[in-house]
Parts: C-alpha cells; structure tokens; sequence
C-alpha cells in the first residue's frame, strides 16, 4: 500500500492566498484529502478547473484536492482539521461564517494566528453557538511557508520553517492537537499556551517598523527585496528594539520567550550578531520583493492585530512599551486609520481587569 493511500486526517483549508494554496496543494501532494475554501471565484474556479494546485521550489508536485468551493459549509463539514491561513484582519468574519459548520471532535488550526487569534476565534465561535467545549481551537506562531502563488492553482514554496510553536485554547488540549497536526507538519510543537505563541508572532516585530521606516523607496519607482535591501542596520536596531518590549510583555505572564535572533536561529538555522545580517542569511528570504504601496497587509494586518494587542496587554499590566506604541502611532498618522481602535484589545477580547493570575487560568483552563 503506498504511503498516500494510508493518509486519512481530512484538512480543509479556509484562505485561497499565498498561504492556503501552497498549504493545500503541500498536503495533497503528502497524501492527506484537502478541500479548500476562499471568498474569490477566479481562484476557486482555478484549482478547481485543473483540480487541483501545482507546488513548486522546496515542495515539488501536483496536488489534487477533492473540492475547491465558496461554500463554507462544503468545505468544512466532516473535516478533522479546519486549518484557517488568512490575514488576521478576517478572522473574526471567518469565525462568524465557519462556527455554524463545526461540530464536535474537529481541530481549527488558525496559521497563524497573529496576536491573540485564537482568544479571537474562540470567543466568536462561543457567542455565535458553536460547540465549543468539544472542539479544539488553536493558533501557530508563525507562518510555516515562504512562499508566494503568482496565479491561481500554482504555488511556490520558498523554504518552510524547522520548528514551529503552536498551543490550544484552553493549553490542557494543546497535545491533542499536536499530535494529529504533527502527522502532516513534523515542525510543530508545544508551546506552553497561546499567550506564548502570540507573543512569538514575528510578523509583528518584522513588519510594521522596517515597513513604516522604508516608505520613501515603497513610494519611489525603484524595485527592491524587503529583506535584503530593508533590513538596513539601523532598522533592524529598530525592530531589535522593539524586540525587546516583546519580551518584557513575555516576562510580565512568566514567559521567557526567545529573542528574535534566537527565533531565527531555530526557525531557520542561522546565526549572525545582528537582524539585519540574520536576515540576509535566511535563503527562504532570497527574491521577496518589497511592497509598492504602504497600505499592505505588513501594515493593516500586523499593527491592528499584531502590535495594538501588545500594547494593550502591557497598558493592563503595567508593562511600559513606548517602541511598539510609537510604531503604531507612526502608522496612524502616516496612513489615516485609527489602529487603536481598529485592532484587538483585552477589553474586546472579553479580558479587560484581567491581571496576570487571572490571564494565565484563562489560557490555561478556558
């Protein structure tokens, strides 16, 4: 019997971008039965003409999936895993669409889950009557891919991580779930709970500051990488700096979470003294272009729902984070929105006088 025909974990994947197509077609080119779902037709009229995805760069293959569909409820129903690769900007719509399908025994999987993305999820579901209790909701840290689908049905996979955290909500189910994700995805461990996934969320450290900081060339006529050539020494001083706010929110609920060189070196296997050297020696990095335009997900996305979270978690525990709150400052003002107000927050998250035993019992025991 070959070792496709002996994959039985159902994936549904919730996203047809960069992420989902290469996640589908990487999985169905395992073995493993992959549906997947997204809002656009063009893109699931694609894959499912062809039926299926075509994988290249670090993953090689034809991905056959057995549904490509706009319908939530196909997609979902009679899966084990329900795997949502989305900007985080859509989770909470995702979760208002998808809670209604879900029944129990079934993992949702939020890759990833920026900061605070399975807080999110889960309290959406509950309040929209999902069997919570018997189903598990849980985030990654991180993206496990690099990776870019220049067209519908075709994706390239720069590189994948070596190691990825991921936990449950409440952290007592994180094993159950690792150990049905980590038949597909051997990269993924334990985390100690959400809060230290959320606070591993590189995106917001990477993102936000380096773009804000490199407006003058997104706007300018010349192309450029975002790693190569934006990851100049003094921002990445910048993001370094930042880092750092990361980690004293990390120490304030008895985290001690790795720096950012440190992530880097386990992620991806290098190690160099400072960011901007790190970075040039990630070879999942070589070739990615940097934006033309400010207003990209590195901003709407990773300010609102990677930084505004931080800064709300150190401002109800006393936590001083002035580079992360100038970061998202200086987004506000360069591109008009009101991130603040726009992003998660403990008080939106239902969290809000929640001091630090109270926060670690919830994460703990839901």
């Amino acid at each position: 019997m070959s070792e496709k025909t002996i994959r039985k974990t159902k994936w549904a994947i919730i996203g047809g971008g960069n992420g989902g197509q290469s996640a589908a077609g990487h999985l169905a080119v395992m073995g493993y039965p992959v549906r997947i779902y997204d809002v656009v037709p063009d893109t699931i009229k694609a894959i499912a003409d062809q039926g299926g995805i075509n994988v290249e760069g670090a993953v090689e293959g034809f991905g056959p999936v057995e549904k490509a569909t706009l319908d939530m409820d196909e997609a979902v129903k009679g899966e084990d895993v329900i795997m949502v690769i989305a900007p985080a900007l859509y989770h909470r719509s995702i979760a208002e669409k998808m809670a209604p399908s879900l029944s129990p025994g079934q993992i949702v999987f939020i890759h990833p889950g920026a900061t605070f993305g399975a807080i999110e999820f889960r309290q959406v579901c509950r309040e929209k009557g999902a069997p919570i209790d018997s189903i598990i909701v849980s985030e990654a840290q991180s993206l496990l891919y690099a990776c870019r689908a220049k067209k519908a049905g075709h994706a390239h996979i720069n590189g994948l991580k070596q190691t990825l955290a991921m936990a449950a909500l409440p952290a007592a189910k994180t094993k159950e779930a690792v150990d049905v994700i980590s038949e597909a995805y051997p990269q993924m461990y334990a985390a100690r709970n959400v809060l230290e996934t959320s606070l591993t969320n590189l995106n917001a450290v990477m993102h936000p500051g380096p773009s804000l900081l490199n407006v003058s060339i997104i706007e300018s006529e010349h192309s450029w990488e975002y790693y190569m050539d934006g990851i100049t020494p003094t921002i990445g001083s910048y993001a370094e700096k930042l880092d750092l706010e990361r980690l004293a929110l990390g120490k304030a609920v008895n985290l001690e979470l790795p720096g950012v060189l440190q992530m880097y070196n386990t992620l991806y296997g290098v190690d160099k003294p400072t960011l901007s050297e790190t970075v040039k020696e990630v070879k999942a990095y070589k070739g990615i272009t940097g934006q033309k335009r400010l207003d990209t997900r590195y901003v709407l996305e990773d300010i609102p729902m990677g930084l505004v979270p931080m800064a709300s978690l150190g401002k109800q525990l006393g936590v001083p984070v002035p580079i992360i709150q100038t970061t998202i400052d200086l987004g506000t003002i360069l591109l008009n929105r009101n991130f603040s107000g726009e992003g998660r927050t403990m008080e939106k998250l239902g969290l809000s006088g929640l001091g630090v035993p109270g926060l670690l019992d919830f994460v703990t025991n839901g």
